[in-house]
C-alpha cells in the first residue's frame, strides 16, 4: 500500500509571481515555516539538487534530507523527489499551477511509501502531510499575496 496526498490553494496573485516565488528554492527557509536552511548541492539545467534542514523538533533533532526538483515552465509543473528518502522507500511530489478565477491555483500531489521499520505507517504519514500542507500553503498564500500587493 502506498500513500497519496493532494492539496491545493488559490493565491490571489499573478501566475508569474506565484511561480517565481515558490520555485526559488534558495528562499524556502523564509517561504516555509518548517525549514531552517537550504543548501544547493548541484544544478543541471532546470534541475536543482538541494539539502533541506528543518527547524529542531520537540526533542531537538534537526531532520535533513536531499531532494531534487525539475520545474517545467511551459506546462507550469514541477516534478520532485527525495534523493535521500530517509524513512521513505520513496517520496515523489508533483506541483502544478493553473490560472483560475481569483488568481493562481497551486496544487501539491505527493506519492510515497514508508519503510516497514518507519515509526508510522502510510495513512498516518498522509494525515501529517495533509495537516502540514494546509499550514504551509496558507503561509505561502499570505507571503505571495503580500508581495503582489507591494508590487502594484
Amino acid at each position: 500500500m502506498a500513500g497519496h496526498t493532494e492539496n491545493a490553494i488559490v493565491i490571489a496573485a499573478p501566475m508569474a509571481l506565484v511561480w517565481d516565488m515558490t520555485n526559488d528554492v534558495r528562499t524556502w527557509p523564509s517561504l516555509f515555516s518548517e525549514y531552517e536552511s537550504v543548501e544547493i548541492l548541484s544544478e543541471d539545467g532546470p534541475t536543482v539538487q538541494f539539502r533541506l534542514t528543518m527547524h529542531p523538533d520537540e526533542s531537538g533533532t534537526k531532520w535533513s534530507w536531499v531532494s531534487e526538483r525539475t520545474p517545467e515552465p511551459r506546462t507550469r509543473t514541477v516534478r520532485a523527489r527525495r534523493v535521500e528518502p530517509g524513512p521513505f522507500e520513496y517520496m515523489r511530489i508533483f506541483w502544478s499551477y493553473r490560472e483560475v478565477p481569483g488568481g493562481t491555483e497551486m496544487r501539491w500531489e505527493q506519492d510515497f511509501h514508508l519503510r516497514p521499520e518507519a515509526p508510522i505507517d502510510d495513512p498516518a504519514m498522509a494525515e501529517r502531510i495533509n495537516a502540514n500542507s494546509a499550514v504551509q500553503m496558507k503561509r505561502i498564500k499570505g507571503l505571495v499575496e503580500q508581495a503582489a500587493e507591494e508590487s502594484t
